[in-house]
């Protein structure tokens, strides 16, 4: 395969290197360079990467599709990360951790979105962004687009500078846009909480309960994809760490501590929710006692009338006071009489 002219004016490439495509059938990774000189370059194929890798010089950013076969392919055959690292890359289940190999840093770092394809609002979809840190490089592997990377490429197409300082302030900016990705969400939680406080304390709707499920279940969602997050932001602002200088880390602290927040807040929404629901709960045990007491009245009242009809009502040729003039309103006065009578001597010693 003949390859193809360096277009940055880079040099030193090896001649041996195959990826199994060229610049005019498959796209190449994004990419970003600045050489020892300042000047950026844009976009560099396989060649040029190798090139800038083996300067030593520069601060490289490569970003990597990884359901483009011939872009993952890089991770291989260009930077020779390990195996257990790329596969990996491939697992949309991995866990959130870092870890550290030879010469790099890899770390896993999950995302969160609120679900645009369904109709349920409580919905959030989970993505993972990974990162491999080098003493002068920075790939980043996602699946989907990545609404931070995204972010961090427009901020430095305004203020490349931020290459200049060092890819590990690129994988802090990143990875801080994906964290306070989280700060919208808890805003929405804290309306979808005030309203359903309202809706229980004030109006008591009864659908309210399916809603206060839905929401306690995206609070323990989110919680859950945060907590191991927590770690890896505490390792990356306090552990000294080779491939992160200690002016890097000292950014790191601030994501950390947002990390700390956006969890207390979750706590916090945790337990408000918990006792939304214990009201609504408690609200409907008062109702069904409130309806059980007038149903034990009605019975109550009852009781005379079925023991008088009942015995009044056998089938005897002889029973007491059957000729009695306006016999059946003398009956039913009775009978009214010992129901109530009955009702009030129940309150009166608070039985009832």
């Amino acid at each position: 395969m003949t390859a193809p002219a360096p277009r940055n004016g880079l040099q030193g490439a090896p001649a041996n290197i195959e990826l199994g495509y060229t610049a005019r059938d498959q796209a190449f990774p994004r990419s970003l360079y600045c050489d020892a000189d300042g000047k950026i370059h844009q976009d560099l194929d396989p060649r040029e990467l190798v090139a800038a890798l083996a300067s030593g010089v520069g601060d490289l950013w490569v970003d990597v599709d990884s359901t483009n076969r011939h872009q993952h392919a890089v991770l291989e055959k260009i930077f020779h990360f390990h195996p257990l690292a790329i596969e990996d890359t491939l697992n949309p289940a991995s866990r959130v951790k870092q870890e550290e190999y030879d010469g790099y840093l890899f770390a896993i770092v999950r995302g969160v979105r609120f679900e645009d394809e369904t109709d349920d609002p409580y919905d959030i979809k989970t993505y993972n962004q990974y990162f491999f840190l080098g003493k002068n490089y920075l790939v980043t592997v996602h699946a989907e687009p990545s609404p931070s990377i995204i972010e961090v490429a427009h901020r430095l197409e305004r203020t490349p500078d931020l290459l200049l300082r060092h890819p590990s302030r690129i994988m802090h900016a990143i990875m801080d846009a994906q964290v306070d990705a989280y700060f919208p969400i808890l805003d929405q939680i804290d309306e979808f909480v005030d309203g359903l406080e309202e809706r229980v304390f004030a109006s008591f709707e009864e659908g309210a309960l399916r809603d206060i499920f839905a929401v306690k279940r995206l609070v323990l969602g989110l919680r859950r994809h945060l907590t191991p997050q927590r770690d890896v932001f505490n390792v990356f602002a306090n552990r000294p760490m080779a491939l992160l200088p200690p002016e890097t880390q000292v950014y790191f602290r601030d994501v950390y501590d947002h990390v700390l927040r956006i969890n207390d807040s979750l706590d916090t929404y945790r337990e408000l929710l918990s006792s939304t629901l214990d009201s609504y709960l408690s609200q409907i045990s008062n109702r069904l006692g409130k309806i059980t007491l007038g149903l034990s009245v009605v019975a109550t009242m009852s009781i005379p009338f079925v023991v008088i009809s009942g015995m009044w009502g056998m089938n005897f040729e002889h029973i007491p006071f059957s000729g009695v003039h306006n016999g059946f309103w003398w009956m039913l006065a009775l009978q009214l009489g010992l129901g109530v009578a009955l009702v009030y001597g129940l309150r009166k010693w608070r039985l009832m």
